[in-house]
C-alpha cells in the first residue's frame, strides 16, 4: 500500500467523518524556512505574478488563469493558455492555496514554490522553452533588477528567486471572516438556519471525511475520486478520462486520486471538477453525494448544503495592480 493510500486509509479508521467543523481561517499563512515572506518579495512576487512578459507570446501571465479580481481562477472548464491552446483542466483556485498540503489538481508539486515553476514552462500553458530564457529576459529589464536587488540581493536573479517571489505574494491571497468563520468564533447569528441545517447535514453525510480543517482541504493531500463508479455519470461527465496521480507517477494503484481542493469561496469558483464539466454548484454537491458517499440528496438538501457553502465566502484582501517594470524600448515577440 502506497503511503498515499494510507493515509486515506487511517483517517477513514479514525472516523474523520464524524467530525465536526469548528475551526476559522487562520489570517497570515505559514512560509517555509528558506523563504520568510518579507514586503519586498510579496511586491516582487505580485509583479511577476500578472506579467504576460513570463510566456512566451507575451500574452499569458498567472493571473490570466488565477484572476485575484475574482475566484482566484477563471471560471472555465479548461484555461486557455498561449497561442488559444485549452488545457485538459481547470484552473484550481489560487486563493488560500497557501493552505494546501501539495500543489495542481493531480499534486505533483510540493509547495507553493514547485508551483509557481510549473506553468511557465508548459507548452500549452505560458509557453517559454526554459526557465534560463525566462530570467535571460528578466534580466534585460531594469525595473527586474531593482525589485530583485530589494527582495533578494544584488545579481539574484533567477528561477529559485522568482518561484520564491511569486509564492511569497500567493501566500498573501487568504479569505477570512467568512460568515462560517463569524459563526465558529462566537457570533451565532452570523450564518443563517438554512446554512446551519446545511452544515449539520454536510456533517452527517460524511463531508468531512475529505474537506476537514480550516481550510476544508482534508487532513490528508489525496482522495479517490469517484469512489462509486456510475456508468451514465462517467458517460455524461467523463471523470475518468483522466486519470489524476497516477498520470504522473504511471502506478495504477494512484488512478483517480486528485488533491482533496478547498471549499473555501466554492461559490465562486464554478464550473466544478478537475475537468469543470460541472457547470453548477446545486449538480456538483448532488454529484459528490452520489459517488463519493452512496447518497441520494433531496432537492431540500441539495438547497441547504449550497447555501452552507456560500457561508465560506470569505472576505478579499483590496488588490492593487502593479505596476510592471517597462520593456526599455524594446519586445520580446
Amino acid at each position: 500500500m502506497s503511503k498515499i493510500h494510507s493515509l486515506v486509509a487511517a483517517f477513514a479508521l479514525a472516523g474523520f467523518s464524524s467530525v465536526t467543523w469548528s475551526q476559522a481561517l487562520p489570517t497570515k499563512a505559514p512560509a517555509p524556512a528558506d523563504n520568510p515572506t518579507t514586503t519586498e518579495k510579496v511586491s516582487l512576487g505580485k509583479m511577476l505574478f500578472h506579467d504576460p512578459r513570463l510566456s512566451s507570446s507575451g500574452t499569458v501571465s498567472c493571473a490570466s488563469c488565477h484572476n485575484t479580481m475574482l475566484g482566484g481562477e477563471d471560471n472555465r472548464g479548461g484555461s486557455v493558455g498561449v497561442e488559444g491552446q485549452v488545457g485538459g483542466r481547470s484552473a484550481p483556485t489560487v486563493w488560500n492555496a497557501a493552505f494546501n498540503e501539495v500543489q495542481f489538481w493531480d499534486g505533483r508539486a510540493p509547495s507553493l514554490e514547485a508551483q509557481a515553476a510549473g506553468p511557465v514552462t508548459n507548452p500549452i500553458e505560458m509557453g517559454m522553452k526554459s526557465w534560463g530564457d525566462v530570467v535571460a529576459r528578466l534580466k534585460t529589464i531594469d525595473g527586474y533588477q531593482v525589485a530583485f536587488e530589494k527582495a533578494f540581493g544584488k545579481n539574484s536573479i533567477s528561477k529559485d528567486t522568482a518561484t520564491k517571489a511569486i509564492a511569497a505574494y500567493e501566500r498573501t491571497l487568504i479569505t477570512p471572516n467568512s460568515p462560517f468563520d463569524k459563526y465558529v468564533k462566537g457570533n451565532k447569528s452570523a450564518m443563517t438556519e438554512q446554512q446551519i441545517r446545511g452544515m449539520n447535514k454536510a456533517v452527517e453525510l460524511g463531508c468531512t471525511g475529505c474537506h476537514s480543517g480550516p481550510a476544508f482541504n482534508g487532513p490528508g493531500a489525496f482522495q479517490k475520486f469517484p469512489v462509486i463508479s456510475n456508468g451514465a455519470l462517467q458517460a455524461k461527465y467523463k471523470f475518468k478520462k483522466d486519470k489524476g496521480l497516477a498520470e504522473v507517477t504511471g502506478k495504477k494503484s494512484d488512478e483517480y486520486f486528485w488533491k482533496v481542493p478547498t471549499l473555501r469561496n466554492v461559490a465562486l469558483t464554478a464550473p466544478y471538477f478537475h475537468n469543470g464539466k460541472v457547470k453548477t454548484l446545486e449538480r456538483a454537491v448532488k454529484i459528490m453525494a452520489k459517488l463519493q458517499l452512496g447518497k441520494d440528496l433531496s432537492k431540500a438538501e441539495v438547497a441547504d448544503i449550497v447555501a452552507f457553502l456560500d457561508a465560506l465566502t470569505g472576505e478579499f484582501p483590496k488588490q492593487e495592480m502593479p505596476r510592471l517594470p517597462a520593456s526599455n524600448g524594446t519586445t520580446f515577440n
